[in-house]
């Protein structure tokens, strides 16, 4: 991280952590945060669910909720980005404060409610994203949707010819009962629509799967066949949690998603559990707790075939997705793994 980013984080940590968020959105649209560039190697280089990454690493939703700053993201060393979460109608989701650093345990809690400025507006600005990059989509519900299967095939349908990939987010905690989506027939339904609607876009694009870490292992094997049967391009474990074990920071009782270094070992359980159940049949993207390359490394190891970070951001800088890809880059090289796919539930039963 050099010097600049430091004092930049200093700074930003002093804001309330919302205020901070606009403020990182506004230094990157004005070209005041230092981008490493791409991330590449033979080592390195990815392909999943049809998408060809220069790298693993990729940033999670809900940073760039709006498609704001897609093009510096661009550069910023991810091997793909994904944007959103995307209503059909803007809503102002929950109310403040809705965002935590719990930063004794460099960890945050959330309850933002899928606040954004909805698919129009957000279309606009996919419209005139650079072509050099894989771009995704995180589809969301409206909250006072009387039909949420349809609100996601509404963005799905609006939104699709400006991206490379959406992902189906029926997990996160801050929308009254959107989990319960992930109910065997529930989700089987909606899948069942959703990839309908891919099916009749000019230009079908993957379609992912975002699922929460607090399902039983009966549940995640119901998710990887309802998955397997709507022929789901990947699935992406985990979301955040409502789990507070182990916590030590004063906002731990606060309501709302708990991402960042708690939730590694939870969520890398989780995805080993895919990764036994699926065996290959569908990719898998880890997400939840990532820090480090090691710690991206653990995941490819556990099953996943990329790895998503955002909540390590907040205290590593955006410099850190450079860092954690070439740190991965340098462990491949290491194990003596020519690719990541040779790497991919290498270490799987560790975490079963």
């Amino acid at each position: 991280m050099k010097l600049i980013e430091k004092l930049g984080l200093k700074a930003l940590h002093r804001f309330d952590p919302e205020q901070a968020h606009g403020l990182s959105i506004k230094a990157l649209q004005n070209g005041l945060v230092p981008l490493a560039g791409p991330v590449t190697s033979a080592r390195l280089a990815t392909k999943i669910a049809g998408l060809d990454l220069p790298n693993p690493v990729g940033l999670a939703a809900g940073y760039d909720k709006n498609a704001e700053v897609i093009a510096p993201l661009s550069r910023a060393g991810f091997g793909f980005v994904e944007v959103g979460a995307a209503t059909p109608r803007a809503q102002p989701g929950n109310p403040k404060p809705r965002l935590f650093r719990l930063t004794e345990d460099r960890a945050v809690i959330n309850r933002f409610g899928f606040n954004n400025e909805g698919m129009e507006a957000i279309g606009q600005r996919l419209a005139t994203r650079p072509t050099d990059m894989v771009l995704g989509l995180n589809l969301g519900a409206n909250k006072d949707s009387s039909d949420r299967a349809e609100d996601f095939a509404k963005v799905l349908s609006h939104c699709a010819p400006h991206l490379d990939f959406a992902t189906v987010n029926v997990s996160s905690p801050n929308t009254e009962k959107l989990r319960d989506l992930q109910g065997k027939e529930a989700l089987a339904s909606l899948l069942a629509g959703i990839m309908a609607t891919r099916d009749s876009l000019t230009q079908p694009i993957p379609v992912l799967l975002k699922i929460a870490p607090d399902l039983t292992g009966a549940e995640i094997r119901d998710v990887a066949e309802v998955a397997k049967g709507a022929k789901i391009d990947a699935i992406i474990a985990t979301n955040t949690t409502l789990s507070r074990d182990g916590l030590s920071s004063p906002h731990k009782n606060e309501a709302g998603g708990l991402s960042g270094v708690p939730l590694f070992e939870k969520s890398t359980r989780v995805l080993a559990q895919l990764s036994d159940i699926t065996q290959g049949e569908i990719p898998l993207i880890g997400v939840g707790g990532i820090a480090t390359g090691a710690q991206a490394y653990a995941k490819i190891r556990a099953g996943a075939s990329a790895v998503q970070i955002y909540s390590a951001l907040v205290y590593g800088g955006l410099s850190l997705a450079a860092e954690i890809a070439q740190e991965l880059d340098r462990l491949l090289e290491q194990d003596g793994f020519a690719t990541v796919a040779d790497a991919v539930g290498s270490g799987r039963e560790a975490w079963l």
